[in-house]
């Protein structure tokens, strides 16, 4: 099919729109998906060093509470405008952000970044305003594509996006009153896997399927049918038992629930299947991380594990390991490449499953914290740092020709 005719195709959506300027910020997901894997490194290498001793982090912010801030709501928020800039005009049929408009938000979150860098430059209050407008932005946008285009199954990623706004929020107020700002931690992470269990519930099956049908194969996943509703119900039940109780007898029951359901339904879309590729496979080992958060909510709800386990496994395995896997994904698919795992890609993914596994052992083997800190950063550091080296000169680059 040549370029002419794909481009008559009804609801087709061209790539790049911008058609002067530079090519980054032709669509939502280039500029963000690089800069959000330079602050993965750059973030991470502050924060060992000041693990270390040798610099101090985040002024009177407190170099935690930056640490837990910049994973969560500076590099995720990132990644996350970069697939729903580039997913939500798939999904609605209108044209994408691209150009000065897609700088501009771009800037939005590199001026939240640099407040918290500093935050005693501006003062604490002003610091986290900055920072605060990004994601309201983000929900505004997504918002008024989805409405204007009535997809109104859609409205569930906007209560993402809300309840992620909010956390955020949350966060810089506890922060700047002195408290600890668990909860708000636990609402901003809750948010993440959320959309993991309703986005991954799409691509997975779909992209799986897709594959298997490629390559002559039969035996599809299972469609999308009222278990997975019930999976995502339980999923959202246990989540916010955590947020609110998490050492509740409650919280336990629906995280196991949570944990069972999530790991059938993983299984119903035959990941296994996939395993000569590594693009694919990724994908279904990053959503194994959705059970064994859940099953690692309960252990914690009984007291048999410590919360930032929990943490751990929720941020670096289900939501990095799934975010890294979509952005390669979508950086190959959406520049013309291949959709097939290179050995620097395939690295990168054993990179950040093995700091996602490494990490959450820190507070179960106390006597070797430190060692599994500095192994895990570096494989976080190794995982991203792959990326930028392969991926950076895709981005900055114009897709290629379609054959």
């Amino acid at each position: 099919m040549n370029g002419s005719k794909v481009a008559e195709r009804p609801g087709y959506v061209p790539r790049g729109l911008a058609r002067t300027g530079p090519v980054l910020f032709s669509y939502g997901f280039r500029p963000f998906f690089l800069s959000a894997s330079i602050w993965a490194i750059v973030a991470m290498t502050l924060w060992i060093a000041a693990l270390a001793g040798h610099i101090e982090m985040g002024g009177s912010y407190g170099a935690h509470a930056w640490h837990a801030h910049e994973m969560l709501f500076g590099f995720a928020s990132a990644v996350l405008a970069g697939f729903l800039l580039t997913a939500v005009p798939n999904w609605t049929g209108r044209l994408p952000v691209s150009g000065w408009p897609l700088a501009g938000l771009l800037g939005l979150w590199l001026l939240g970044r640099i407040a918290l860098l500093w935050p005693d430059a501006s003062g604490l209050p002003a610091a986290a305003a900055i920072d605060g407008l990004f994601l309201p932005a983000l929900l505004i946008i997504c918002a008024r594509e989805v409405i204007a285009g009535r997809k109104w199954k859609d409205l569930k990623v906007l209560g993402g996006l809300l309840a992620l706004s909010v956390a955020n929020a949350c966060f810089h107020v506890a922060v700047i009153g002195g408290d600890h700002a668990h909860v708000a931690m636990r609402l901003g992470i809750s948010a993440y896997v959320a959309l993991v269990t309703i986005v991954g519930g799409r691509i997975l099956p779909s992209f799986t399927r897709n594959w298997l049908n490629r390559v002559g194969r039969t035996d599809f996943p299972v469609p999308y049918n009222r278990f997975d509703t019930a999976a995502i119900l339980a999923g959202v039940i246990a989540l916010g038992s955590w947020t609110l109780v998490p050492h509740h007898p409650a919280t336990a029951f629906a995280g196991i629930t949570a944990a069972i359901m999530h790991a059938i339904r993983l299984l119903r879309w035959r990941g296994f299947a996939t395993w000569p590729e590594m693009l694919l496979v990724i994908l279904h080992v990053a959503y194994g991380f959705v059970p064994l958060g859940f099953a690692a909510v309960a252990l914690s709800a009984t007291g048999l594990i410590e919360e930032h386990s929990v943490m751990h496994v929720m941020t670096v395995g289900a939501i990095a390991s799934m975010m890294l896997a979509v952005m390669t994904r979508a950086s190959r698919g959406h520049t013309g490449h291949a959709l097939t795992a290179s050995r620097l890609t395939t690295a990168s993914y054993g990179a950040i499953v093995l700091s996602a596994l490494l990490r959450p052992l820190a507070e179960m083997l106390p006597e070797a914290a430190t060692s599994l800190y500095a192994a895990s950063g570096g494989l976080w550091i190794t995982a991203f740092a792959l990326f930028c080296l392969e991926y950076g000169p895709i981005l900055l680059r114009k897709r290629r020709a379609l054959r």
